[in-house]
């Protein structure tokens, strides 16, 4: 399975806070699947899914830094 991409809008905080929910709801899925079946797919699937909101967390506090340098912020 390949990484879960959201749809334009890289540099909108909305759009990687909205990709990071619905990880975070994939992550639940997951979770109860592993619960269930206890298969290494599922920690698979866990793991990859980790990785990609690690990577939108660091996606996030880049795109703020970069909205506080240019005064956007609210």
């Amino acid at each position: 399975m390949s990484s879960f991409q959201h749809a334009g809008g890289d540099d909108d905080p909305v759009h990687v806070v909205r990709t990071i929910g619905r990880l975070a709801q994939m992550v639940l899925e997951i979770r109860d699947e592993y619960v269930d079946g206890r298969r290494d797919d599922a920690l698979d699937q866990l793991e990859r899914r980790l990785d990609e909101i690690a990577s939108l967390h660091e996606q996030l506090r880049k795109l703020r830094a970069s909205q506080d340098a240019a005064g956007l912020t609210t």
